[in-house]
Parts: C-alpha cells; sequence; structure tokens
C-alpha cells in the first residue's frame, strides 16, 4: 500500500506508515449526503488518501472526487482551532476501468492552476487512472507506477505461476498477489471479510436509496431535466431515467 499511494501520487518521498481510517462517513448536516469510501487512510505526516475505484461506466465521477475531498477538507477544517497554512494534503485517487478523461495518458494529476497552467496550490491533488488507456507490455513496465497499473489490469489473466512478470516477484507487489487469494484464508478470515462485503453493500444501498428519495423529490417539481438532475447529484442520466421509469410504473399499478 505505501508504494502503491507513493506510485499513484508520483512522490518521490517514501511513505514510512500508512493508517487506515474509517471508510464512512456522515452528512454535515441532517439533509446533506453520507457516504462510503472505498478506502481512506493518513501517512505519518498526517496527509490523507481517498482511493476510489470504479468498474463500470462513470460519466460523473469527477464530480463524486470533489465530493469526498471536500468532506475530508470540512472535516479537518472544523476540528477546531487551526491555521490554514498547516492544514495537511488530501489526495484523491481514482481508478477506473473505463475512460472520463478526454485525454490520452492514462495517468493524470491534477491541481488547482490558473489559466496559464501555473501550480497555485497542492494541498488538494486529484489522482485519475484509466486502465483502458494503459497499453504498456510486461517488458516496457519500469516504473513502480507501470508495474501497478500492469498487475491490476492482468493479473485476474494469469492463472499459472510460469505467466508470472519478473517484477511480481518484488515484495510489495508478491504481497499484494498474495492477499489476493482467498482460498489461502483461515475460516475466521473469509467471515470476517464476508461481513465486511455485506456492510459494504449495505452502505451503498443506503445511498443509493436517498439518491433515489432526492432524484423522485426533484422529478416530482416538473422544474429540472433529467441532465440537471444528473449534473446537480452527481449522477448518471441513465440512473435518473431509471427511478424515473420506476415512479411511472408504480403510478400505473396504483
Amino acid at each position: 500500500m505505501r508504494k502503491a499511494l507513493q506510485a499513484l501520487i508520483k512522490s518521490e518521498t517514501p511513505i514510512k506508515e500508512v493508517k487506515f481510517d474509517k471508510n464512512t462517513f456522515e452528512g454535515i448536516t441532517q439533509d446533506s449526503r453520507s457516504g462510503i469510501f472505498d478506502l481512506t487512510c493518513t501517512d505519518e505526516n498526517e496527509n490523507h488518501f481517498i482511493v476510489e475505484m470504479q468498474y463500470g461506466d462513470a460519466p460523473y465521477f469527477v464530480q463524486r472526487m470533489k465530493f469526498y475531498a471536500l468532506h475530508k477538507f470540512n472535516a479537518m477544517v472544523k476540528r477546531g482551532k487551526f491555521d490554514y497554512g498547516t492544514l495537511t494534503k488530501i489526495y484523491c485517487v481514482a481508478i477506473l476501468a473505463n475512460n472520463i478523461n478526454p485525454y490520452e495518458h492514462y495517468h493524470n494529476v491534477a491541481n488547482l492552476r490558473n489559466e496559464q497552467g501555473e501550480l497555485i496550490d497542492t494541498q488538494m491533488t486529484f489522482v485519475t487512472v484509466e486502465l483502458d488507456k494503459f497499453a504498456s507490455q510486461e517488458v516496457n513496465c519500469k516504473t513502480d507506477l507501470e508495474k501497478l497499473i500492469y498487475t491490476m489490469k492482468t493479473i485476474h489473466t494469469v492463472t499459472q505461476p510460469t505467466q508470472f512478470p519478473q517484477f511480481w516477484s518484488e515484495e510489495w507487489l508478491k504481497v499484494a498477489i498474495d492477499e489476493l487469494d482467498s482460498r489461502k484464508m483461515t475460516p475466521d478470515e473469509k467471515a470476517s471479510l464476508e461481513i465486511l462485503i455485506a456492510r459494504n453493500a449495505e452502505s451503498v444501498n443506503k445511498e443509493k436509496r436517498q439518491l433515489q428519495k432526492s432524484i423522485s423529490n426533484l422529478l416530482g417539481l416538473n422544474l429540472l431535466t433529467v441532465d440537471q438532475i444528473a449534473t446537480s447529484l452527481g449522477v448518471s442520466a441513465d440512473f435518473v431515467l431509471s427511478v424515473q421509469k420506476q415512479l411511472s410504473n408504480q403510478s400505473t399499478n396504483k
């Protein structure tokens, strides 16, 4: 994890320690949205890392990243007396199977910049990795980032140890690959994994129900288009249309 995060944020400074944080959060106000991070952790300098993964299409994933990062920022500010100059960094990392950016490169690091492209602030950094754009072969993977992305994109296709790339013997990748093999888990470890998956699924379902309620309310007002509702809530237009169809079916069946 330490080496993977270092590669993803393109840092030359080694991360010595990673502490995993609570990956669920409540809305700041009673009516605001809560959510669940795929992974959230801090390093030895109290820098925050939010890692999100998306397998399907995610046209508004950048908005989701901003929502998560700004929630973390607000939580830091609300802790009491502080100096803006001492706020630690927030890295919001998105790893996506498909593409969301109109750029050719598979790895993008974004900060606040002016219209000339000059850097203004690095306190909040957004990192996107689009696996579909990564085309490097095993022999061309030299950097830790390339090795990491190659592993993430191909690990599910390898069935025999003889097919392993040479760099998979590096300790940081070897440990990660070994962790993926649930067949080596003890009964207690498997039970813990199943409980974690169930809890995450319930959190996701809760968030989905809240979104559906918000969409239903906005559709009922007849003031916004489907695209406007999708943009305001950070979801796809297809999701809004699916809720609209459900409401229509419910009305017909009454």
